[in-house]
């Protein structure tokens, strides 16, 4: 039956039309999750569950944390932006679907090119910046190996490249020839090998005295990264992992820590037998982590922490600091680590707990102690950064518990007669956190001013 002048089998053929047109990479207005918001969203992952497709989306322009699965119906079919670089040829969106898993968006993907001649591509990428002017992301970790630029490789590649343009030339010449001057061919094309054989010698002979000169410009180049990027340190994320398809997508549905359940916000690295269950189970003062609850049970009963392994340095009320060296209580300190990857993006320390010092702020009542949130930072650090990073659990978030770890942080630093700074790029919260901190503290001191006045 015709529904508004559309067959109703046309209608489901452009529907399904528009679906298959989804695919990993691509853009679309999606709808968010109890809003009716249709923001653009990259399609990050594609999966089938009993039947029914879900689509793993990161909406641009906002956090990852909003990052979701959705259902066909809430994708508009209608708007799909193809793959940023990607080719209509469908043996070149092959090429570059196998190269880059069909998982990442680079905007400057390999040409066609670029991949047969493979040998000849190092020497551009690795001297001298793209001529493009739009960077492309960096490739997934473990899925592209960095080509080594070493004497033999540079030589070899600018060879082949100059042999290829001396055959170009040598076949566009032949076809101008006529059968009555092959003697004059022959002649050119000695005196061409003679003269390849001699640019060849000269060649060899400038790369090997000048690959010294090579690999200054790359450690130049390096330096000037260096000293142009924030600084990232151990505990913070280096460029380009957050291309990986994996580390982009959330692993874990639920955790429960005492007498919350919470819903992470980022992937991070838990055993890959408790990611598929719905649930992991922390415990509280050791934050270690079980598969159930009736594992939580047994581990109770056996734990016989009450609070953070350390020294208490801090009581008022009922709140309480404690110190924690990295290196004594290694254990914790990763479980830490863990369980703050599950809320912070830009983390990667997970297991060199040793150079690091952890400040944990916990709720205190008859029951024991309950981790509220907690900073760490490095117990010598050149640039006299007194944060590392810096987490409330979300539980307790919203109630000035941030800011009260922000100002012992800083009360840390007059102590150690140091002038403290946190480790840069803050997250979001985080640098909201620091602007609400230092807007609270510039104003008491100029209404302090005043009053003296």
């Amino acid at each position: 039956m015709p529904i508004g002048g559309v067959k109703m089998d046309d209608a489901l053929s452009i529907i399904s039309d528009g679906l298959s047109a989804v695919t990993e990479g691509c853009k679309l207005p999606v709808r968010m999750k109890n809003t009716e918001d249709w923001p653009k969203a990259e399609v990050i992952s594609i999966r089938q569950i009993k039947g029914v497709l879900q689509y793993y989306v990161h909406y641009v322009d906002y956090n990852k944390r909003l990052d979701e699965w959705v259902t066909e119906d809430r994708l508009d079919t209608r708007k799909i932006e193809p793959p940023t670089g990607k080719d209509n040829d469908k043996s070149h969106a092959n090429t570059t679907t196998a190269t880059t898993t069909g998982l990442n968006t680079p905007k400057n993907p390999p040409t066609t090119a670029a991949s047969t001649n493979n040998k000849a591509t190092p020497v551009s990428t690795s001297v001298a910046p793209p001529s493009s002017g739009v960077a492309s992301r960096p490739p997934s970790p473990g899925l592209e190996e960095s080509p080594i630029v070493t004497g033999t490789t540079v030589l070899q590649a600018a060879l082949q490249k100059k042999t290829a343009r001396k055959r170009k030339s040598q076949s566009s010449t032949e076809t101008l020839v006529t059968d009555d001057s092959s003697s004059s061919l022959s002649t050119a094309n000695n005196s061409l090998s003679a003269s390849l054989t001699s640019a060849n010698n000269s060649l060899s002979a400038s790369l090997s005295g000048g690959l010294s000169d090579v690999t200054l410009n790359i450690d130049n180049k390096k330096e000037v990264e260096k000293t142009t990027a924030p600084r990232l340190t151990g505990s913070l994320a280096a460029p380009g992992t957050h291309d990986d398809a994996i580390t982009r997508m959330k692993n874990v549905e639920l955790i429960e820590l005492g007498r919350h359940r919470i819903k992470p916000w980022y992937f991070a690295p838990y055993p890959i037998e408790l990611v598929s269950l719905p649930c992991i189970y922390i415990c509280e003062f050791c934050l270690k982590y079980v598969k159930s609850r009736v594992c939580l049970g047994r581990h109770l009963t056996k734990c016989n922490l009450k609070h953070p392994p350390g020294n208490e340095i801090y009581r008022k009320n009922s709140i309480s600091f404690f110190e924690i060296d990295g290196r004594k209580n290694k254990m914790y300190a990763q479980n830490l680590c863990l369980l703050a990857k599950l809320f912070l993006d830009h983390k990667t320390l997970y297991y060199d707990t040793d150079p690091f010092l952890f400040y944990v702020m916990c709720e205190t009542d008859n029951k024991g102690c309950h981790i509220v949130g907690y900073f760490s930072k490095e117990k010598e650090s050149s640039e006299d950064y007194n944060v590392a990073c810096i987490l409330v659990m979300p539980p307790y978030q919203r109630k000035s518990y941030g800011k009260l770890l922000i100002e012992f942080s800083y009360e840390l630093s007059k102590f150690e007669g140091k002038t403290g700074s946190p480790e840069k790029p803050l997250s979001d919260l985080g640098l909201l956190s620091y602007r609400s901190y230092w807007t609270y503290a510039i104003l008491q001191v100029i209404l302090q001013t005043k009053a003296k006045e």
